[in-house]
């Protein structure tokens, strides 16, 4: 079955046309990077099947980061046909790499995706057609596609440019080659390992390069940008509006209010996300469950009775399930919000923001969009980093991506948080989002001044016009997510939970152990909870709520709901529970539950995002990122729960003393370096000839 492959500009609307063409559902977003391997999907053209290749966006043949690459050798490696996605409000910059796709001699089709109403270019396709040779559509990469699956998408003649330029004076170094103009400007702009590859004589190929002008890449790229002049002059009217310039951005861009007004957004979102809207929604659902599964639970305890059987069903399978699904609304509200702030064009800006302060850090700009896709999935974010082109940053970046608060600790917060802090809950969710990207943040700094130094890195970022939200794209990015999140709970989480109820039943002599006295996992969590008495909580059963968050964190709550004996009918009442103090998970303390959210924040990420690690950086750094994460969480939990302790006993005074303490130890610190830096080192009268010596 013949490939056709998708080639454009990064944030040209490939994986848009890819969706809406063969009916998937990709992730779509406005910057570089988002698309960073390779899709594939059948779908039929004029009758015929075909194989619809999406690729990551390149700039031209010149591959200068890891996802060009991919794109670049599955032009060069195939014989497939080439559909080009040109931005239409970005025509001058995205016809460059048409000419360089024309000149490879392929079939190919341009199409020209009109994104926005407003369009920078009006454009004559019949006069584009007959200047470039190929087949030109215009179209919007959202609609539908069906009346473009009827219609000859390619042209065979593909010359019409090539007899515009003149590119003799470079192809006159190649007269002894015996092959086609087009080859010879590839091959030139590319070097000499390309014609080896295709087994040139190396002799003879040393030769023509030694005798080839320093600026011959030069006179290769101007060839083009006058053509792609000739081409704006002769077919387009170009209209006074600049393409992504908004009067917006002197607000959200402005150096004072950039921070604040993120932090608003931000706050307003969580806010909707786990309070009002999202509460409101998670309450509803929850009755909704109780009303399923209490006739259930009623029904099997008839005929079961209090039998384990009963228990295993009642409390692992319906209890834990039930107390996760229950949060599915706010889950579902948190990618929204992402969503809608993705397809406006926010983020791009948000990737402005934060470039200067990463960049510090020994991060790239690009690291902004795998670090915000933490914010939903750890796995998914981790797998971005391969875009990075430099190896130390893209290895810091999937190692810090774990410490933002992916949505599968949305329940943690949610039930812990709000058991103990009420309404103000909101200030101590924002607390450890913020807390989670400043432990990265600092995370790769000392990474940069240790192990993984980068160099200095380019970034390019392109700020899209404000948009309203697609509403087909939402609804497919929320149908997606629930979904994933659905298949979660239907089989790693009933699973888990039933894992962790048969080690809370029975004994390591398999006795059962009907009040979970001497059982495995509490023989187990009682092992190791004095490790984490420091931290403010030792109970076995907290402690064994975190081991099983290993497989997903989901688990946690679950785990949790189980151990305090909450079932389906009654899973509000589990944050109720943690109040208790005869509960199996009991927090005696604000600064315990402060210490345990710090903890579950930023402790080793679930299993499936431990293996992309593996995955994207190996083993090595894999290891050292966990080791790492476990000290970091270990050590501020530590400082959380003491501070947050003090503050309990002694009340903010305790605080305060404490900043004065710090900031005299401070100022000591840099008087005695002033001091030390203007005394002599060799105590001698006459300073400045000796020191000369």
């Amino acid at each position: 079955m013949e490939e056709i492959l998708l080639v454009g500009n990064p944030n040209a609307g490939k994986t848009t046309f890819y969706n809406s063409l063969v009916k998937a559902n990709e992730h779509v977003g406005n910057w570089h990077g988002v698309t960073v391997e390779e899709k594939k999907k059948e779908f039929t053209l004029k009758g015929e099947k075909f194989v619809l290749v999406d690729t990551p966006g390149i700039y031209s043949l010149s591959p200068l980061s890891f996802e060009e690459e991919v794109s670049v050798k599955l032009i060069e490696n195939s014989n497939s046909k080439l559909i080009n996605i040109c931005d239409l409000n970005n025509l001058q910059r995205n016809l460059y790499l048409t000419l360089c796709l024309i000149e490879s001699g392929r079939d190919i089709c341009v199409v020209l995706n009109e994104i926005d109403k407003r369009q920078k270019y009006r454009v004559d396709k019949n006069k584009l057609e007959k200047l470039l040779g190929v087949k030109v559509l215009s179209l919007n990469a959202e609609k539908n596609f069906e009346e473009y699956k009827n219609m000859s998408f390619f042209n065979k003649n593909a010359l019409n440019y090539l007899k515009k330029v003149d590119f003799s004076c470079i192809l006159s170094y190649f007269s002894n080659l015996d092959n086609k103009k087009t080859f010879c400007i590839r091959a030139f702009e590319r070097d000499k390992s390309f014609f080896l590859r295709h087994n040139y004589d190396e002799k003879k190929i040393d030769d023509i390069f030694s005798k080839l002008p320093q600026n011959s890449m030069e006179i290769i790229a101007k060839a083009r940008y006058d053509f792609i002049d000739e081409i704006i002059n002769s077919s387009c009217l170009k209209n006074d509006f600049v393409y992504g310039k908004s009067k917006l951005d002197k607000i959200l861009l402005n150096k004072y209010l950039a921070f604040p007004c993120f932090l608003i957004i931000l706050a307003i979102i969580f806010y909707l996300t786990f309070f009002s809207l999202g509460a409101l929604l998670s309450d509803a659902l929850s009755s909704l469950l109780s009303l399923i599964t209490t006739p259930i639970s009623n029904f099997l305890f008839e005929h079961l009775s209090d039998s384990f059987i009963y228990h295993l069903f009642n409390d692992a399978i319906f209890g834990g399930v039930a107390t996760v699904l229950s949060f599915l609304p706010q889950v579902v509200l948190l990618f929204f919000f992402l969503s809608v702030l993705e397809d406006s064009g926010y983020l791009s800006r948000v990737a402005f923001i934060f470039e200067d302060i990463l960049g510090k850090v020994g991060l790239s700009g690009k690291s902004v969009y795998t670090l915000l896709m933490g914010f939903g999935c750890s796995t998914t974010a981790i797998m971005t980093a391969r875009n990075m082109d430099n190896k130390n940053s893209k290895i810091k970046t999937a190692l810090v991506c774990p410490y933002m608060s992916c949505s599968a600790k949305i329940p943690i917060y949610a039930v812990v948080g709000g058991a103990f802090f009420g309404a103000n809950n909101i200030f101590v969710i924002i607390g450890l989002y913020l807390l989670g990207v400043i432990v990265a943040i600092t995370i790769s700094k000392l990474l940069d001044m240790t192990l993984l130094n980068s160099d200095n890195q380019t970034f390019i970022l392109e700020f899209p016009p404000y948009r309203h939200m697609s509403l087909k794209r939402t609804g497919k990015v929320l149908l997606e997510n629930s979904k994933h999140f659905l298949v979660k709970v239907g089989s790693i989480m009933i699973s888990m939970n039933v894992i962790v109820y048969l080690m809370s039943s029975f004994s390591f002599s398999f006795s059962y152990c009907p009040d979970g006295t001497g059982s495995m996992l509490q023989t187990i969590g009682k092992f190791i909870a004095p490790i984490f008495a420091p931290l403010g909580f030792d109970n076995w059963a907290v402690v064994s709520a975190l081991l099983a968050g290993l497989v997903a964190k989901e688990v946690v709550i679950s785990s949790i709901a189980m151990f305090n004996g909450i079932d389906s009918s009654a899973t509000r009442l589990i944050s109720e529970s943690l109040l208790i103090p005869t509960s199996a998970v009991y927090f005696a303390s604000h600064a315990s539950v402060l210490s345990f959210l710090v903890f579950s924040l930023l402790y080793v990420p679930c299993i499936s995002s431990i293996s992309m690690l593996i995955q994207e950086v190996g083993k090595k750094w894999t290891i050292i990122g966990v080791i790492i994460e476990l000290v970091t969480a270990y050590v501020i939990s530590f400082i959380v729960f003491n501070i947050a302790f003090a503050i309990e006993i002694f009340g903010w005074s305790a605080v305060l003393l404490l900043i004065a303490i710090i900031f005299t130890l401070i100022s000591l610190v840099f008087i005695y370096k002033f001091i030390k830096g203007k005394k002599c080192p060799y105590n001698c009268e006459n300073c400045q000839k000796k020191c000369k010596k």
